[in-house]
């Protein structure tokens, strides 16, 4: 195999990665998860405003 044939590998390999994590990332299955994380940070200052502290 010569360069050319390994760089080509290689932009398929990081190609089908990508479209990989694109479609994990998009996916509807995850819709959830990703809700709750997103609104993890709002949940941490529900629970120090409570006790009176600030970071």
């Amino acid at each position: 195999m010569d360069y050319g044939t390994i760089q080509g590998i290689i932009t398929i390999v990081v190609m089908l990665t990508f479209v990989g994590i694109f479609a994990w990332a998009y996916s509807s299955r995850r819709k959830d998860q990703f809700d709750e994380a997103a609104n993890l940070v709002f949940s941490d200052d529900e629970l120090n405003k409570g006790s009176g502290e600030h970071k």
